[in-house]
């Protein structure tokens, strides 16, 4: 599809934003917390037990204003068998159990039966039927809460890898967003624990229903180099300070990525090449910048801020193995004669242990 015809209907309506919250199911997804069905089922007969027993202590205490078919003061045995045949809705006509042993019989097999029953089928039915507003509860506290998070548009390989990274890196799962047409890789993502808004993410309204917003970064990660473009163009105009990192396959894109508004463009074709080459000839080398760019185990480059005795000293001489000097913005190697003395404010590029390992 020609670059221009999609321009032209990038930005759509906000719609889809101001859709209200019971509207999103199915849109927005919120991770479940996840439990074992036994558990789930263990908890609802916890839950019933002690509505059976509250009760049954209830009736104890008014006695007096019960009677039996026989005309006699009731029991707590009573008391509890009352409440357990009222509680499953049972209620008795033609046939009662009238001796005691009876009464225990109904009390110890005949109600859990029931009472299972109904744990079995009431229970799963009104779990489907209340998921939606489970959901749109959750929509709607997400939707007034979320702030300074990071949007990654495209969980395709990129974007899981990208996940990966900054989840090793100590980025919450809460704190992250994917954005995807993809039903299925939406499902996966969201079994990760992450939030999910399906949808066309070079539009508008989809990307302000993901709170691009109020984002801190936004990873652009889709498989085509055109969506890449119209995606980060997008989501510059709606967010024009946050830190937009995208990836291409053909270099010759790379300036349109940058007028489009993204910070760090990383071309994945030329990347793996030139990892292939090296491959060929030293594969140790590849090994130790796999390595580097795990942050989850063994070594990785991190960045931070100057220590104030460093100040004044050279980057080759501090406690770390310093790559690089960020100073107002710009990155500079090591050897650079710009910044052969470190100053107050900089940020040094350095290679860290992972947390992973100490």
């Amino acid at each position: 599809m020609p670059v221009r015809s999609r321009f032209r209907g990038r930005f759509g309506s906000t719609e889809l934003a101001n859709r209200p919250d019971h509207a999103l199911v199915g849109v927005v997804r919120i991770p479940e917390m996840q439990q074992s069905p036994s558990r789930a089922i263990g908890r609802r007969v916890l839950w019933a037990t002690l509505a059976l027993l509250f009760t049954s202590v209830v009736v104890w205490l008014d006695r007096d204003g019960y009677r039996d078919a026989q005309n006699s003061e009731l029991s707590y045995l009573d008391a509890l068998y009352y409440s357990a045949v009222t509680l499953s809705t049972t209620g008795y006509g033609d046939i009662t159990p009238i001796s005691p042993f009876a009464r225990f019989i109904n009390l110890v097999l005949i109600t859990p039966l029931r009472v299972l029953f109904l744990i079995v089928l009431i229970g799963t039915t009104l779990e489907v039927l209340t998921e939606r507003s489970r959901q749109a509860l959750k929509i709607q506290r997400w939707r007034n809460t979320v702030r300074n998070h990071t949007v990654v548009i495209g969980y395709g390989t990129k974007g899981r890898t990208a996940v990966d990274a900054m989840r090793g890196d100590g980025i919450k799962p809460s704190e992250i967003v994917v954005v995807d047409s993809d039903p299925t890789v939406l499902e996966a993502a969201a079994s990760n624990g992450l939030v999910t808004v399906r949808g066309d993410a070079t539009k508008s309204d989809v990307l302000r229903l993901a709170g691009v917003a109020h984002a801190t970064s936004i990873v652009v990660a889709t498989s085509r180099d055109d969506t890449a473009v119209l995606a980060t163009l997008t989501a510059r105009e709606i967010n024009p300070r946050a830190k937009i990192v995208a990836s291409i396959r053909e270099s010759e894109n790379t300036h349109l990525m940058r007028q489009s508004g993204a910070n760090s463009v990383v071309v994945s074709s030329e990347t793996a090449g030139r990892l292939l080459g090296i491959a060929t000839m030293t594969p140790s080398v590849v090994e130790v910048i796999e390595d580097l760019l795990t942050p989850d185990a063994g070594y990785a480059i991190a960045e931070r801020e100057v220590d104030p005795t460093e100040t004044g000293g050279s980057p080759a001489h501090t406690r770390d193995i310093v790559l690089g000097v960020v100073r107002n913005g710009v990155l500079h190697r090591v050897d650079d004669s710009e910044v052969e003395q470190i100053e107050v404010g900089d940020r040094l590029l350095y290679v860290r242990k992972s947390p992973g390992d100490d």
